[in-house]
This record gives C-alpha cells, sequence and structure tokens, in this order.
C-alpha cells in the first residue's frame, strides 16, 4: 500500500555515488574516512589496482598492531581505543570496505546476510542457534549448524587477516567488535554525528535505501526479523529527524541544514505536515518563497493520493500567508485556494471505490525485543490485509503512537478510516499472549471482534502461521459481514452494492438471490471495469443456473465465463477472480488441471483467503483426492473458525466424506446443509447418496421428496453424465448412493425441457457451492 514503510525513493542516486576513503596513516579518525562525491566507482577501482596503491597497501599493513581483544573480553571489558578499520554500509546496497580501500564483503547471500546480522546487532553477542534456525529454516538442526558453519567461515575468509579482529566466536554465540566498525545506520542513529562535521541529514542524504535491501526472500523468517528491523530503523530515525525540526535557525547556514534534515523526513513520510510547514517556513525564510508554495503543492497532492484528504486549516494557512507576502494571490491555481469551513475534511464513502482499513502499531509491555515483535506482528498484519481488495490498508507506519497506549480521535478522522485493527502483546519472556481487536470507527470506535493468541519463545518462528495468518483471515468475513447489512450505508456505490448483494445470495431463497443479481447489475453500471464485481458476477450467474433459475442456462453460463475472464485479465493478481475463474473450470468445465493451476495462483496472491481454501477443496473432491479436500476445508476453518455462513461450507464437507467413504460424516454435514439451506439443491445430493450406502433408505425418503420437489427433472443418469467426476469408480460409487436412497433413474419421473440440451438441464441442477468471500 502506499503509506506502508516510507523508504528514500532514490535508491538509484546511492547506487550511482561512490565513496572516497582517505587513510590517514597517523590518524586513522571517523573524520578521515568522510565522503568525497568527485570519485567514481572507476576511479576508486583503478586507484586500488595501481602499482604505487599495491605498494602503500603493503608497506601500511605492516605498521597495523593487531589488537589483543581476547583479554580484553575475559576481562569483561569492551575495547574501548580502537580505531574504525572497517566500514560497513548495510542501508542500500551492502558494502564493506577495509580503510585501506579493500573490499571485504563475502559473495555468498547467507554469509552477507550473518555481516548484517551481526551488524544490525552493534556489538551484542546473538546465538548461533537462533541465527543459523533463522537463515536454514526447513533443514534438520544438525544441517543447519552445519551450514552456518560454512557461511561464517565464508565471512570470515572474505574479510581476511582482519577477521581475527572482528569477528568473536565461541561455540554458543558470535559477534561483531562494532567498536572497530563504522556502521551507516548506527552513525546516522547515534546520539551525536560528527562524521568530518556531517550533520544527520548529510549522512542520511549519502546512506540511503532500506535496511539490508538486497536480502529479502532468504527465508520466512529473516523476512520477518528484517522488517521489524526495518520498521524500528525507520522510526528511529525519523523521531530523530522530527527532533531537529524546533532547532533555532539563526543564520543561512543553519537554514539550509533544516531544510535538508526535513527533506529526508519528508522522503520517509511525504503526508508529514508538521514537517512540510517547517520546510515551508524555511524556504520563505531564505527568499525562496515560490519553493515553499511548490512544497505546500507537494503535501496538498501527496495527503490527496495518500488519505484522499485536504491540508489542515494551519497549513493551508500558511500557505496563504506566503502568498498574500510574495503577492502571488493573482496566479494562484484554484487547487491551492483554502477550502471553506473547518478542518474537517471526511469525504463520502461514496467517493471512494474502496473501504479504508487502518491497522495500529501493537503496544508491547516490555523491554525492546518485545516491542521489536510487536511491531513486526502489526506490519505482517497489515500486509497481508493489504492482499484484499475490498479495503485500502493504512499501515502502522502512517498511526503511529507514542508513549501513550491512546490513539488520538483526530488522527484517526484525518486518515478517514472506516475500521482499525488494535492489539497488545504481553509475556514473561517464555510465553506471549497476544490480543487484538476490530473496531468500527465510521461514527464511534466501537468493538465489533476481537480474539487471544498464546506461543511459546520456541513458537515464535509458528508466529505468521499461527498468529498473522488467523487475524488476517478473520478480519476479513467479519468486515464482509458488517458491510453486507442493508442500512449500512445511505450512499454504498458500486463496491457497496455488492457487498450488500454478498449475503442476498447465500440465503439460496429465489427471491434475495434474484435482489442480489440486481444490485450486482446496478454494481457493474457504476463501474464496468472493477475485477472484483465482474467475478463476483460471474459467481452469481453459476450458482443461479445451479439452483435451475436461469431461463437460459447456455447463455448464462457463457457469460459467466465471461465476466471471470475479463476479471482476471483486469486484475491478474486478484485473488477472489483467480479462485472464481478456477471453480468455472473445474465445474463446467472438467478441466481440472486448469482450475488447480489458478487456485494456487489464487493462494499465491493472498494464502489468507478462507473463500478459495474452501472452493479448491471441491475440485480435489472431483478428481478423487478426499484427504486433500479435507485438508484444505481445515484452512479454511483456521482461517475463519466464525463464519457469518457456516451453513454453506458444511456442503463440501458432505462431499469429501462421501467420496471418502466415510457415509456417517457426510450425512452429518449434509443434514446441517439442508436444515440451515432448505432450498440449496446441491446440499441434498451427498447427503442422500451418504444415506443410500449406510442403508437409512426410510430416512433418506424425507430428502429425495425435498430434491424433487425442488429439481423435478433430476435423474441419477443425468447426473453421472454432467457431474464433474474425474475418475469412473467415484461416478459410479456416488450413482450407486443415489439410487440406494431411491432417486429416479431415468426421465421417467420429471419432464424435461426439449428447447434446452440435456448437458445444460443437469447443470441447471448440478452441484455447486456458494461460499462467502
Amino acid at each position: 500500500m502506499r503509506e506502508f514503510l516510507a523508504t528514500d525513493a532514490s535508491n538509484s542516486v546511492a547506487q550511482t555515488r561512490s565513496l572516497r576513503y582517505c587513510y590517514v596513516r597517523e590518524n586513522l579518525t571517523l573524520g578521515a574516512w568522510g565522503p568525497d562525491l568527485s570519485g567514481t566507482t572507476a576511479q576508486v577501482r583503478a586507484q586500488r589496482n595501481s602499482p604505487m596503491s599495491k605498494k602503500l597497501a603493503a608497506r601500511e599493513r605492516s605498521k597495523v598492531i593487531k589488537l589483543d581483544l581476547g583479554r580484553a573480553h575475559e576481562a569483561g571489558q569492551e575495547h574501548l581505543s580502537g580505531r574504525p578499520i572497517v566500514r560497513i554500509h548495510i542501508l542500500g546496497s551492502m558494502r564493506a570496505t577495509t580503510y585501506l580501500g579493500e573490499d571485504v564483503l563475502p559473495r555468498g547471500k547467507k554469509a552477507r546476510a550473518i555481516l548484517g546480522y551481526l551488524a544490525v546487532a552493534a556489538g551484542e553477542r546473538v546465538s548461533r542457534a537462533r541465527l543459523g534456525a533463522m537463515l536454514w529454516d526447513r533443514t534438520p538442526d544438525a544441517q543447519a549448524r552445519s551450514s552456518f558453519r560454512q557461511a561464517l567461515h565464508e565471512l570470515s575468509l572474505a574479510m581476511g587477516s582482519l577477521a581475527d579482529e572482528l569477528i568473536s566466536a565461541d561455540r554458543e554465540s558470535v559477534k561483531l567488535n562494532a567498536n572497530l566498525c563504522w556502521i551507516d545506520a548506527t552513525a546516522m542513529l547515534a546520539p551525536e554525528t560528527t562524521s568530518a562535521g556531517s550533520s544527520r541529514s548529510e549522512l542520511s542524504a549519502l546512506c540511503t535505501g532500506e535496511l539490508l535491501e538486497e536480502l529479502d526472500g532468504i527465508t520466512s523468517f529473516f523476512d520477518q526479523w528484517l522488517l521489524g528491523e526495518r520498521t524500528r530503523f525507520a522510526h528511529q530515525l525519523s523521531d530523530l529527524l522530527e527532533e531537529e525540526l524546533n532547532q533555532p535557525t539563526r543564520s543561512k547556514a543553519d537554514l539550509k541544514r533544516q531544510v535538508s534534515n526535513v527533506r529526508r523526513l519528508i522522503a520517509f513520510d511525504p503526508t508529514h505536515e508538521g514537517a512540510s510547514r517547517t520546510l515551508m517556513r524555511a524556504l520563505a525564510k531564505m527568499g525562496e518563497r515560490a519553493q515553499a508554495l511548490r512544497e505546500y503543492e507537494r503535501c496538498r497532492k501527496a495527503l490527496k493520493r495518500a488519505l484522499d484528504v485536504e491540508p489542515s486549516g494551519e497549513t493551508r494557512a500558511l500557505a496563504d500567508a506566503i502568498r498574500t507576502f510574495s503577492g502571488q494571490e493573482a496566479h494562484t491555481s484554484p487547487s491551492v485556494r483554502p477550502l471553506d469551513g473547518g478542518s474537517k475534511v471526511r469525504p463520502p464513502l461514496a467517493h471512494r471505490r474502496r473501504l479504508r482499513l487502518g491497522v495500529l502499531p501493537f503496544l508491547a509491555t516490555r523491554a525492546r525485543d518485545d516491542q521489536n515483535l510487536a511491531l513486526s506482528l502489526s506490519q505482517e498484519i497489515a500486509a497481508g490485509l493489504a492482499r484484499f481488495r475490498w479495503f485500502d490498508v493504512i499501515a502502522p507506519a502512517s498511526l503511529v503512537r507514542r508513549a501513550s497506549a491512546h490513539v488520538s480521535e483526530d488522527l484517526l478522522k484525518r486518515k478517514d478510516l472506516d475500521y482499525v485493527v488494535d492489539g497488545a502483546l504481553s509475556g514473561n519472556g517464555k510465553r506471549f499472549q497476544i490480543s487484538v481487536r476490530l473496531l468500527d470507527v465510521t461514527q464511534f470506535a466501537c468493538p465489533v471482534w476481537s480474539d487471544r493468541f498464546e506461543l511459546t519463545i520456541d513458537e515464535l518462528h509458528q508466529l505468521d502461521e499461527r498468529v498473522t495468518a488467523r487475524i488476517v483471515g478473520r478480519i476479513d468475513p467479519v468486515i464482509l459481514f458488517i458491510e453486507g447489512q442493508p442500512r449500512r450505508r445511505k450512499n454504498p456505490g458500486a463496491t457497496g452494492l455488492l457487498l450488500r448483494a454478498m449475503p442476498l445470495m447465500y440465503t439460496m431463497e429465489r427471491d434475495k438471490y434474484e435482489q442480489a443479481g440486481k444490485l450486482i447489475n446496478r454494481a457493474l453500471n457504476l463501474d464496468p471495469d472493477n475485477a472484483m464485481i465482474l467475478a463476483w458476477a460471474a459467481h452469481w450467474q453459476v450458482y443461479h443456473v445451479g439452483q435451475g433459475w436461469a431461463r437460459d442456462p447456455t447463455q448464462a453460463l457463457a457469460v459467466a465465463q465471461r465476466y471471470a475472464l475479463d476479471a482476471i485479465k483486469l486484475d491478474p493478481e486478484n485473488a477472489e477472480a483467480l479462485g472464481i475463474y478456477g471453480h468455472v473450470c473445474s465445474f463446467l468445465e472438467k478441466d481440472f488441471d486448469s482450475a488447480l493451476h489458478y487456485f494456487e495462483r489464487a493462494l499465491r496472491v493472498n494464502p489468507n483467503l478462507a473463500f478459495v481454501w474452501a472452493l479448491s477443496a471441491l475440485t480435489y473432491s472431483y478428481v478423487g483426492q478426499p484427504e486433500m479436500a479435507l485438508q484444505r476445508l481445515e484452512r479454511h476453518r483456521d482461517l475463519t473458525p466464525i463464519e457469518p455462513y457456516p451453513a454453506l461450507f458444511d456442503n463440501p464437507y458432505a462431499i469429501a466424506y462421501l467420496i471418502k467413504r466415510d457415509y456417517e460424516q457426510a450425512a452429518v454435514y449434509g443434514r446441517r446443509v439442508t436444515k440451515a439451506r432448505p432450498e440449496f439443491v446441491n446440499g441434498y445430493k451427498p447427503l442422500i447418496a451418504a444415506l443410500g450406502h449406510l442403508g437409512r433408505r426410510e430416512e433418506a425418503k424425507f430428502y429425495v421428496d425435498k430434491l424433487l420437489s425442488l429439481e423435478p427433472t433430476f435423474t441419477v443418469q443425468r447426473f453421472g453424465q454432467v457431474y464433474p467426476f474425474k475418475y469412473a469408480s467415484d461416478r459410479d460409487h456416488y450413482m450407486m448412493g443415489l439410487r440406494l436412497a431411491g432417486m429416479p433413474e431415468t426421465s421417467s419421473v420429471g419432464r424435461t425441457r426439449p428447447d434446452v440440451p440435456l448437458r445444460l438441464q443437469v447443470l441447471a441442477s448440478g452441484e455447486a457451492l456458494n461460499t462467502p468471500n
């Protein structure tokens, strides 16, 4: 999302710049390592490879005195007198250079990850077992330890003769002697920045990019740690830069330094109005009033694009004052004129296509480690929710709360939120408790859902699976249920109309189902290029035919296929659309390979979408893999244990247990479906077949009569011809159950429609899962 953790957009600048370091033989101070932008990468390499450079290197190496860190370590003291002998960049492209300009960065990605982790730890000892498990999370412990030793050895080889001074390792832990290193991220967060007179803003301008930006994707566990560290670093740097906003400016040099600091802060958060006002004032004092007004326009556009709000009254008033002072009123574009009225700028929901959901940074009750974990968890939840197409997600970085647990009501209004996810992390260092809740904030903060999770410290590597995924999967259906209420919105817009239609579809009552179709058509007229609406329009058409309500099944099925294809063409990353198209391929076309392909694509896009787990379970039943179907249904249930429409998800359970030959369980689930949705014709078929195999024809008679009253043309023969079975044995088994229960074999019972092809007559009564998202 647009408001996720802001990083410097000018990473390419850092890649094109080079830093040339001067080695002063008598004085290896940090100042001697100041940046020099006059050099180029090619020049540095040429100088390093020149004969004179090689002679100098050999000469100077002989004068380097190795430090005996072993005794200091044994005495429990840190080496305080050492000068930096290695410069490590972990922001942007990773680099490691000695005081002689030699590259000591290892080539292997995991060896670099070890160096990056140790650099972030800044001299603290790190458990070898923890780091090994993080980087080799899918290998046995013994193999992970061996791989870690090899990667650590590679790092030591890259460091060359300096390895013994820089890396301190024993059987249990390893650390980087940070007092012998200059690390860019550490220098930027230092209380006082005195590198050759460089200010924090100058350092931040040179050291751009994300923390360890090239190390994503090593393992999910490492990615989780990396996300937390990136967020922590961004917040700390943002806070430090923000503190410098209020420093007095007595000279033009001070103003220039303040402008540089503020621009860096704006790079982290383009919507930071306080920083924007400070920059406007500084530019106006420097006589650059045109630039100040351009900054106002940039801020206005950023707020509109990211938050869909206008600048506050204070910011608009400052822009007015600058315009008035510079005499530019007549030339001001209408877009920057002050708005009438107060500063409350909440636009009507009808002007937005999607809902807005904010994720607050989770609170932690203990020390820094817990704070990092809490922040990482909230970021992961925001990232997971952002995969859903129903709402825009405002990430924790844009909803930062300080020491207080309270969140400013004004902040929530300014962000124009509909829902807020809030949470807290507590524990004793061995066990963690995670509490989370969802608040409806459209009128006032009203809790609508809450849950609680517990993990031991040994289970933290399962945090994503056991906590994050469940939170994300459970929030989505709750919001859809609330938004589907008929009086929820006065001006619902296209997406709101679709949300209203969904609960009407799930009733499986004809009048309400037809009403849902009208709402979806209205939504399509308002927004014909909305992939989500097109996907659910296809969903509606398929099940309209499945219930036998379509006047022209041929046309309805063609429309369903067209809508589903149009949806994935418009939005190839729309998980709902991919899943619905997968079901169309499976049920209508019997193209099981394509169906499974699209289901897997959908779950790669959004693995927490319970809807697709349930749809794909049906296809696994069709292809004779009921065990896999049941596993997917359990995954669906794990993601959404409190389902607003539970009976609809019992039907695929009944089918899977029937294919598995577990007739008792099939009957249990089948009874639930028919009791909760008595007009859902497809809920009766697996129940009747299960009762037939159990020899309970008397019990089955009630359900047989009910099915024939809803679908008079149903016969076992036609069912066997069109039902999407991959294997004849499964087809014969299902048909035998229907026969044993007393279902009619041929078309002598009921009357076929001569104007409709046989295949479509049966499809009009065929099996279809109607599942909510």
